[in-house]
């Protein structure tokens, strides 16, 4: 799948089989991984326990344990939810396999309580260090995958979404310029604002395109060898630059992400447009990706305490209302503190006739206060 050579084991057409037979309406990335799964828990398995041929001999202690032990001993470490994937799609294989070749043993090889419990999921966007470190060294080398990872850090796009979007991706939409991100993880495409920065990232992208050798395929990255490959080398160009400027801590590109949705919050964007920037489903998702800082607390929570919303503002009746006349002016005042009072009323109402009765009201009242404004200014 990822012009890999071929996995010679004897268990590898088995557990293939069962791959294919749990992945048949599963998106593509799903497959991929079950496949990852396939390929490092045989390649384990042929290293360390070559006399392991069939099914039959397969075994929780040691096989199985020792291949957990593997995996949480790599380094780079593994992230938990990368390992918790690895122990389910491996669990879900052998189910399969038990049922498909009459060997229940198999379904208890690993079982649900060797998943660990996720940690709790904390955002990790750059350190203002790290992103003053990073960003310049990305500015410098003016390549491809340089402006790649810039377009992430300003644009919160997946990794995967940049080395789909198309040469024509940029559009002008409404009043300005937006990125078209297409169908993403969550299944849905969107459209990103493009400040005047984004929009020279994606020109740069758009001549570095025509430039290459590879013929024309619509897409903005050059894909010579796929797109998994493709994204395999920007992870690599990644931990290159990440090392250059030294950073000696993992920082993954999806951090840029993370830096991206917290940078929106600190702006002052509403969590519902940040939703609609980073292609979330459900606000809860949103929250995960956001860094609330102490400082971000305190600056909020001043802000209350100075302009507290429960309190209603101190009404300051104009003069044509504390002393009537007999003029238009003190009846268009009369009228506009008559709607205010009417508003706030309805709004204490449930839904129901008086409610609605209030509606046609205050209709009432818009209206009879713009035929008095007509006469006024006749």
């Amino acid at each position: 799948m990822n012009r890999l050579p071929p996995l010679r084991h004897p268990l590898a057409a088995l557990f293939q089989g069962a791959a294919r037979s749990l992945t048949t309406s599963l998106d593509t990335e799903t497959i991929r991984f079950y496949h990852c799964t396939i390929r490092n828990f045989l390649n384990f398995l042929g290293a360390q326990y070559p006399q392991v041929q069939s099914l039959h001999q397969l075994r929780r202690d040691p096989h199985i344990l020792a291949w957990f032990t593997g995996l949480r001993s790599r380094q780079p470490s593994l992230a938990t939810m990368t390992y918790r994937i690895h122990l389910f799609h491996l669990r879900r294989m052998l189910e399969e396999l038990a049922w498909a070749e009459d060997l229940p043993d198999l379904a208890r090889l690993v079982l649900r309580r060797d998943t660990p419990r996720l940690e709790q999921y904390l955002p990790r966007p750059l350190t203002a260090a790290q992103d003053q470190l990073i960003q310049p060294e990305l500015l410098r080398r003016d390549d491809r995958n340089s402006n790649a990872f810039l377009l992430l850090r300003h644009t919160g796009m997946r990794i995967g979404e940049c080395a789909d979007l198309s040469v024509d991706c940029l559009r002008f939409v409404g009043h300005g310029w937006a990125i078209h991100v297409p169908l993403g993880k969550s299944k849905t495409e969107r459209l990103v604002p493009a400040d005047s920065f984004v929009c020279q990232l994606v020109d740069r992208l758009r001549l570095l395109r025509s430039q290459d050798t590879l013929p024309a395929d619509g897409f903005l990255l050059a894909r010579p060898s796929g797109r998994y490959a493709l994204i395999r080398k920007l992870r690599i160009y990644w931990r290159d630059l990440v090392a250059t400027v030294g950073i000696t801590r993992r920082i993954v590109p999806h951090q840029l992400r993370h830096s991206f949705g917290t940078e929106m919050v600190r702006a002052g964007v509403g969590l519902p447009a940040v939703m609609k920037l980073l292609g979330h489903l459900k606000p809860d998702m949103t929250m995960l990706y956001v860094e609330v800082s102490a400082l971000d607390l305190q600056r909020e929570f001043d802000l209350a305490r100075s302009q507290p919303r429960h309190l209603l503002p101190v009404s300051r009746l104009p003069a044509s209302i504390r002393s009537p006349q007999a003029n238009l002016a003190s009846l268009l005042d009369s009228l506009h503190l008559a709607q205010h009072v009417l508003e706030m009323f309805r709004r204490t109402l449930p839904q129901g006739p008086d409610h609605r009765l209030l509606d046609r009201l205050a209709n009432r009242l818009t209206k009879i206060t713009s035929e008095i404004r007509k006469l006024a200014q006749g």
